[in-house]
């Protein structure tokens, strides 16, 4: 006995259903970026990567899919493993865009690889190993944040600046609010230490935050030097 129009109608959209709950597994992601004085002085040490010393500037700290409650998937794949192999074209610029601080000194493929493991496999419905690298360097290049600030007068010269014009400063430029994360040194100053961007769940658009994180700053915040 044949199935019946409507019974068909309805696997349709069950299966329709199910390839979309597939599609969209995180809602957003966050786009984060660290500031390499602040994060030796949040660790209390810090070591250079291989190459030497990074340039002075935000470094990438990873793309991360997020849901609107502010829950976050992880380790969604232990079957995709990260291969160096495929970001092979992207090595030299991941070495300048997204260093490694962590001791002991390394090449970066151990942060890489948390990075892929952790977060990069829970955005496998958008984004394959060598797109979710790519598409978070094109982020960093789309959002200077050092010449965003500087063009507002704010440098990394150890002085301290308004929270509140920082945040501005970086809402001008994208067209959206960041969220801003601080560190407090062993002076006890607080200091200027990740800045989080809001992106569609392509991995190409910022978007206004869903929901912003919470960072212990202060009303004014410090900007080391690197």
């Amino acid at each position: 006995m044949k199935p019946s129009f409507s019974i068909l109608i309805k696997l349709f959209i069950l299966q329709y259903l199910s390839v979309l709950c597939v599609s969209q597994d995180f809602d957003f992601f966050y786009f984060v970026q660290q500031w390499p004085g602040s994060y030796c002085d949040t660790r209390h040490s810090c070591c250079y990567p291989k190459t030497g010393k990074p340039v002075a500037d935000f470094g990438i700290h990873g793309l991360w899919p997020n849901y609107n409650n502010g829950g976050y998937p992880s380790n969604c794949n232990p079957d995709s493993v990260f291969d160096k192999s495929q970001i092979s074209d992207l090595k030299s610029s991941l070495e300048k865009n997204w260093p490694t601080l962590a001791c002991p000194s390394g090449d970066g493929y151990k942060f890489w690889t948390h990075e892929w493991e952790k977060h990069g496999t829970c955005a496998e419905s958008e984004l394959d190993q060598h797109g979710y690298f790519e598409a978070a360097l094109k982020l960093k290049e789309k959002a200077n944040l050092l010449q965003v600030l500087k063009n507002a007068d704010i440098k990394p010269d150890d002085e301290f600046y308004d929270l509140d014009s920082i945040e501005q400063a970086i809402e001008d430029a994208i067209g959206y609010a960041p969220g801003i994360e601080c560190n407090v040194d062993g002076s006890r100053n607080t200091q200027l230490f990740q800045i989080y961007l809001c992106i569609d769940t392509s991995g190409s658009e910022f978007i206004k935050c869903p929901l912003l994180p919470r960072g212990r700053c202060a009303s004014r915040v410090q900007f080391p030097k690197f």
